[in-house]
């Protein structure tokens, strides 16, 4: 960092295993992927190709090796593993993979119908040879998935081979862990994060709302994954407490208190100020 400053929370640093954050690339040309690399590859761990967008991506050799070179992880996304897998050519995607020179895939069912048993052989398969990301949940609004479901897929899927577990989010940030309206499924949280050890899922968060709940809930080095490229530095800012949204997050207590401009009342002066409202009705004593 730039500077020393007091009451900031220690940051993992790469090669990381825990506060990752995974970007996603929607189709950036190589000068962009360069820009990227120079004002943030210290703070990016991953990057995603998003869905197909690498059938049509310029120069892809070139850009995957460049984002390799910077020590960042780079894969294609799960909705081509998907279409692969629809079509029936799961080693033309493995040709592929090893085309690419590729050292990470993920596997997904978020499209598609796919037995998990199944799915979990392909995470055992390409797991003996490459580090796999595995996503759970679905990119449909109207399934639901029970939370002891998703902690029995997660787990199995990290028994068969997979580096992480991506909590399915999408893009959007309204499915999956979200409801609709972008808040998160709290009770499907908790009982994933009870359930399942924190440094093994990357949790999507497109939103800064989204990246301020798992921070506040986790803390500074939770995995976050789908930020967008120009916000990587605005994120790590978010982290550590220098942004509105987390900035009374590592504060001592009395010193942030004192600090607030809407202060936060104690117990017994919300009960004090209670009674103030609703005074208890004189009895008369004849």
């Amino acid at each position: 960092m730039n500077f020393e400053l007091s009451h900031v929370p220690p940051r993992s640093t790469k090669p990381r295993e825990e506060g990752l954050t995974m970007v996603m690339d929607k189709g950036l040309s190589f000068r962009q992927a360069e820009d990227l690399i120079d004002s943030s590859g210290h703070l990016t761990d991953l990057v995603k190709l998003g869905f197909g967008t690498s059938f049509a991506t310029l120069r892809l050799k070139e850009k995957i090796a460049l984002y390799q070179s910077a020590d960042i992880k780079v894969y294609l996304g799960g909705t081509l593993f998907e279409a692969f897998i629809a079509r029936g050519q799961f080693s033309d995607y493995q040709r592929l993979l090893d085309k690419l020179k590729l050292d990470a895939v993920e596997v997904s069912d978020g499209s598609i119908d796919l037995e998990h048993d199944e799915k979990l052989k392909y995470i055992n398969t390409l797991a003996r040879n490459l580090i796999v990301l595995s996503e759970v949940g679905s990119k449909e609004t109207g399934i639901l998935i029970s939370p002891a479901r998703w902690v029995r897929m997660m787990n199995s899927e990290l028994e068969a081979g997979s580096w992480k577990v991506i909590a399915e989010a999408r893009e959007s940030g309204t499915v999956g862990i979200y409801r609709p309206n972008g808040h998160a499924h709290t009770t499907l949280v908790n009982r994933i994060m009870a359930k399942v050890p924190g440094q093994d899922i990357i949790w999507e968060a497109p939103i800064k709302s989204q990246q301020t709940w798992f921070i506040k809930q986790v803390g500074a080095n939770v995995n976050l994954g789908n930020v967008s490229p120009d916000e990587v530095i605005a994120l790590e800012a978010l982290r550590l407490g220098l942004r509105g949204d987390t900035f009374f997050e590592y504060l001592p207590g009395d010193m942030a208190e004192n600090l607030r401009q809407i202060k936060t009342e104690k117990p017994a002066e919300k009960e004090k100020h209670k009674a103030a409202e609703h005074p208890k009705a004189k009895v008369k004593v004849k």
